[in-house]
């Protein structure tokens, strides 16, 4: 698997876990706004050897808890789940970020309870997916990706980065009764300062008067409704 990088410690990306966080190469989806640009294009020049992460995360056994598999994304990778049952020797928990876009590994690795958390990124209205992707059937795998992580017995949170033009209290709204009596679903701040498309840099983020007013159309559906960044 391509990593290209290692936080070695996070009070903050696993709720309720002391962390650390690996980020992999490469994204099947290209949103303008993300905020970790260098990860979406493959690369096969591997910033840290799997053997190395392994070693590091075999050492600090007595100080985490669990890791965070984040991106680009993670799922595009077809050695994930190996990856993953390396770490889960190792004694970690393991909490999986993902864009949905690739149910049947997901599908895999819930069956198999690979994975301890998932949280799975909804970038706007499923009818306006092509705001974010290219990809012609993407709302179909999103859809079924959304199904598979409300059945699973794995604690989840869905989550959308709150984007002016790319996100509105009716795509909220949509979004929301889509995933009607999820136990979680996070508004993230949206921030400007790094992105891939640097039009997103001049673009101002709605207030946090704004961000109440989502909580509460979100709150309607589902159970709890943190805000993040603010």
């Amino acid at each position: 698997m391509i990593i290209a990088g290692l936080q070695k410690l996070s009070l903050v990306d696993y709720p309720g876990a002391i962390c650390s966080v690996v980020f992999t190469q490469g994204c099947n989806f290209r949103c303008g706004y993300c905020q970790n640009p260098d990860l979406i294009p493959p690369k096969t020049k591997v910033d840290h050897p799997e053997e190395e992460v392994l070693s590091f995360l075999a050492g600090r056994g007595n100080m985490i808890e669990g890791l965070v598999i984040t991106g680009g994304e993670p799922t595009i990778h077809k050695d994930l789940p190996d990856f993953i049952k390396k770490v889960k020797d190792i004694g970690l928990k393991v909490k999986l970020d993902t864009n949905g876009a690739e149910p049947d590994l997901i599908e895999r690795l819930l069956k198999e309870e690979a994975i301890d958390y998932i949280a799975l990124d909804i970038k706007t209205a499923l009818s306006r997916y092509s705001l974010v992707t290219d990809m012609r059937d993407a709302l179909d795998r999103v859809s079924r990706t959304i199904r598979l992580i409300m059945l699973a017995c794995v604690p989840y949170e869905f989550r959308t980065t709150c984007v002016p033009g790319v996100v509105d209290v009716g795509d909220l709204d949509e979004i929301s009764k889509l995933v009607k009596g999820a136990d979680k679903y996070c508004l993230q701040q949206f921030r400007a300062a790094i992105t891939l498309d640097k039009k997103f840099q001049t673009i101002k983020p709605y207030t946090p008067a704004e961000l109440k007013k989502f909580q509460e159309t979100i709150s309607q559906y589902v159970q709890r409704v943190p805000i993040r960044g603010v």
